[in-house]
């Protein structure tokens, strides 16, 4: 078996691209997606939803309701600078995603939610039930 002689004091890299030409942008970082535990209760008020969202802040939370849909998603921001070396890693760094199917029973417009420490609490007001009406039935 022949060696072939590798010269180690040279650096091998790309050339930079002429300053004309654009540079693409790096591919967005995956992360991992956690689906958070929730509990939800029943109140006089309407279902209180409680997530557990460690590491989320009212900042990096997102709450929307889009066709009867509720969704959450809170990112965590890195727990380790850029410039620092891990040495060893035990804690999963990623966000949570959680949705939900309302049902017509839930006041849209009133939903409000608070966030502390880490625990979301979310209110899912009952929606006001209308009088019965009476339908009148005509015949051909």
């Amino acid at each position: 078996m022949s060696q072939v002689p590798v010269n180690n004091s040279q650096e091998l890299s790309a050339p930079p691209p002429p300053p004309d030409v654009p540079v693409a942008p790096e591919p967005p970082v995956e992360r991992v997606l956690f689906t958070p535990p929730i509990d939800i209760y029943d109140s006089t008020d309407g279902l209180v939803l409680i997530a557990d969202l460690p590491g989320v802040t009212v900042n990096t939370l997102e709450m929307q309701v889009q066709d009867n849909r509720l969704t959450l998603l809170g990112r965590v921001p890195p727990t380790v600078p850029p410039e620092a070396r891990l040495i060893h890693k035990e804690y999963e760094e990623g966000d949570f995603l959680r949705s939900f199917i309302l049902s017509d029973e839930v006041d849209h417009e009133r939903i409000n939610a608070r966030l502390n420490n880490g625990v979301l609490e979310v209110l899912l007001p009952k929606a006001a039930k209308g009088p019965p009406r009476r339908i009148e039935v005509k015949s051909d």
